[in-house]
């Protein structure tokens, strides 16, 4: 069977390259959107929810391109902040991808509140859009706390904040090796591999039965 193509909304080649890892053994040809041409190709997130925004880039990217596309959006959803700063996420102090403002504020907001009461997830959907444009919607998700300060120079955005549950160093201590087989991207990508796998079956045995 011909290997169908995958195209991936982000311009991260990290993102990238843990794809393609995940989905070596499928025959499927992952592809960034940067490989067809599209690297400047961006969509405003401006929804309300993850979802709203991994379906709208997936959508947006479906319309100009053929294959499979996935796109996807996450966030660090707090308890006692009733789930700030969720799908503001990267711009929670104002910037854009201001990793060290976001902390901050982060860090100010829970100033006064014991560790017991920090607790929080890290949550990702991966939205997939077959080549019949149906759309599959695919989650992960992290459970931890936040500490008192940052801890560790590994990973960005909220890592050196976050302890994920079972572990007593954070995701900026315990690094990718740890973190890609832990967390809630990885949990949504093993999500997706299921989902793709399914579809790859099914297109097997409608060719065979066409035989």
């Amino acid at each position: 069977m011909k290997n169908k193509k995958l195209i991936l909304s982000t311009g991260n080649l990290h993102k990238v390259e843990e794809i393609k890892d995940i989905l070596k053994d499928l025959p499927i040809e992952v592809i960034s959107k940067k490989e067809i041409g599209l690297d400047d190709f961006e969509i405003e997130e401006d929804g309300t929810t993850l979802e709203e925004n991994s379906i709208k880039k997936a959508k947006a990217l479906s319309d100009r391109v053929e294959g499979m596309v996935i796109a996807d959006d996450s966030g660090l959803f707090i308890d006692i902040l009733n789930g700030e700063p969720g799908v503001y996420s990267s711009r929670y102090a104002g910037e854009e991808g201001n990793d060290e403002k976001n902390n901050k504020k982060l860090l100010e907001e829970l100033k006064d509140i014991p560790m017991e009461e920090r607790t929080a997830k890290f949550k990702a959907v991966i939205t997939l859009i077959t080549e019949d444009k149906e759309i599959r919607t695919l989650y992960g998700e992290c459970k931890g706390t936040i500490g008192f300060g940052s801890k560790g120079e590994k990973g960005f955005g909220y890592d050196p904040l976050f302890t994920p549950e079972g572990y007593d160093k954070t995701f900026g201590e315990l690094g990718e090796e740890i973190k890609n087989k832990i967390s809630h991207r990885a949990k949504a990508l093993a999500n997706l591999r299921k989902e793709l796998r399914v579809l790859l079956e099914d297109d097997i045995d409608e060719d065979n039965s066409s035989q």
